[in-house]
């Protein structure tokens, strides 16, 4: 016996191990290896584990073991963020992703108990329905129980590559959570087919799978709106020296100086793209490190100069919330700024990122020495939510701060829909495995929505990202460029933006219905 097969007997005689490898393969076929066929077998595998398992606490436990080992692969990038802060030991960063797995694999566990639950004597296709429909309410729950943790839904693994949606063409008719049940309920499937002996059938699934992924996306329309997408590559160990501000600025400028007469130009700038206090009334002592001599007039001034006549700027900021005579809060903004440096609309970001923008739980942890990755001591306040921002002749902009636009039905203001989203981010801490990830979700936004993304970020990747969902332009990382062109058209509203996750949960019901009641008409 090989080497390789005494460890497949040892993975199959220990199926609590086997589960946590599996889910780790899962987490392969996210960006940047998007080896998504192997997420397929991994998932088929995964589902005859929880069918096979002789007790409820049985399958419960391979869901958990399962989350936990796809989690901390899938997250790894987390543990990047810990090297560009001094205040902890940077070693644990290697301890929280697999802390923080700990949690959420708690929604695999109850997606795996659901199923089980219910499956009876129903047999392995229609098990994979079950789990499908328990997986998507189990995804939905974890995008929103305590503040939510939405990053990487299984049905980005049916993303297609960049030039192409794949089979994330579905999501404007079901959106991404139930996307996940279709990538269960193929996995599935195929596998049945093999263990049954129908090949043919299985080759034919197979193709249209593959067909699917890789099918051309439809003709590219022009929009109307100018615009120039920045990308300043400020690195993230010089993001908040006080010595870097002036040069930072004077970088970014330049990069958006006006090439071409247009009639009215959008500018993009990321987050953490100004590190000026841009508005009035704080007191002095705040604006001391400022680039632009302690006087947000003049900072705002030389900024509406900077993007030229006929520009409007959106860029990421920080603004102050002041008490008495010192800050109390902080609130991660995009600011619309004129070329007259007149502030004209603003966005506070709601979805703040626990432990990154503010310490949860501080009066426990604080003690204890733990501190948030992001510069500063005081916490950041969250914002209303999703806001259309009504900027004249350069359109209605949807804004999502960084990892905001990775929630899914929760991007876009309902009663005002955007003409495009603005999605400013500072990925400068997310690794390797972070910024080709954060893209990806950004495209799931855009095909599920029927809307254009635009992504500025600090570092890369900045992108334009039409409603299909296809990449027409980007900057890779450690680059500092500018992108000129005009901001996509969007397509009418779709019918996930109308219903938003009433959609996929509602499907999952279904699903799960109609698991139910095919076995109980057909015995099993």
């Amino acid at each position: 016996m090989t080497q390789i097969e005494r460890g497949v007997a040892a993975l199959i005689a220990w199926p609590r191990l086997l589960a946590i490898v599996l889910g780790a393969l899962v987490a392969t076929g996210f960006p940047p290896l998007a080896l998504w066929p192997v997420s397929l077998a991994a998932i088929a595998g995964f589902a005859w584990l929880v069918f096979s398992a002789a007790t409820w606490r049985r399958a419960a436990m391979l869901g958990w073991l399962f989350g936990i080992g796809h989690f901390t692969v899938a997250n790894n990038w987390i543990a990047t963020a810990f090297t560009y802060q001094a205040e902890m030991p940077q070693f644990l960063g290697w301890v929280a992703v697999p802390l923080l797995s700990l949690y959420l694999a708690v929604y695999p566990a109850l997606a795996a108990l659901a199923a089980w639950s219910l499956k009876r004597t129903m047999h392995f296709g229609w098990f994979g329905v079950l789990l499908g429909g328990s997986w998507t309410i189990s995804e939905w729950l974890r995008s929103w129980v305590f503040t939510g943790f939405a990053w990487d839904p299984l049905g980005l693994v049916f993303l297609g590559p960049e030039d192409r949606p794949g089979i994330a063409i579905l999501l404007p008719w079901i959106g991404t959570y139930a996307l996940s049940a279709v990538v269960i309920v193929a996995a599935v499937l195929l596998t049945r087919m093999i263990m049954q002996g129908q090949i043919v059938r299985g080759a034919v699934l197979s193709a249209v799978l593959i067909g699917a992924m890789y099918v051309p996306a439809g003709q590219r329309a022009e929009g109307t709106l100018a615009f120039t997408l920045v990308q300043p590559d400020v690195r993230q160990d010089e993001l908040n020296d006080t010595s870097k501000f002036e040069e930072q600025f004077q970088n970014i400028a330049t990069l958006s100086r006006k090439r071409a007469d247009t009639e009215k130009r959008l500018v993009l700038w990321p987050e953490s793209g100004v590190p000026d206090y841009l508005r009035d009334g704080y007191p002095e002592r705040y604006y001391r490190q400022m680039t632009a001599g302690g006087d947000p007039a003049f900072a705002r001034f030389r900024i509406g100069q900077a993007i030229g006549e006929d520009s409007l700027l959106l860029t990421g900021a920080v603004d102050l919330e002041i008490e008495g005579n010192r800050a109390v809060g902080a609130r991660n903004v995009v600011t619309a700024i004129t070329n007259d440096g007149e502030i004209v609309a603003g966005y506070d970001k709601a979805h703040l990122v626990p432990y990154g923008e503010y310490l949860a739980l501080r009066w426990l942890l604080e003690p204890l020495g733990a501190t948030r990755l992001v510069a500063g001591t005081i916490d950041f306040w969250p914002g209303p939510g999703p806001q259309t921002l009504e900027l004249g002749p350069w359109g209605q902009a949807g804004i999502q701060i960084c990892y905001e636009i990775v929630f899914s039905g929760q991007v876009v203001d309902p009663d005002n829909r955007p003409d495009y989203l603005f999605n400013p981010s500072n990925d400068g801490w997310f690794g390797t495995w972070g910024p080709p990830q954060h893209l990806a979700q950004a495209r799931m936004r855009a095909i599920e929505e029927g809307l254009p993304v635009l992504r500025s970020t600090t570092t890369g990747i900045s992108a334009v990202i039409d409603a299909d969902g296809v990449v027409r332009q980007k900057i890779g990382m450690h680059q500092a460029a500018r992108i000129d062109g005009n901001v996509p058209p969007a397509h009418t509203p779709t019918l996930f933006s109308r219903t938003g996750n009433f959609l996929p949960v509602g499907l999952a019901i279904l699903a799960i219905c109609l698991s139910l009641v095919a076995t109980r008409q057909r015995g099993g």
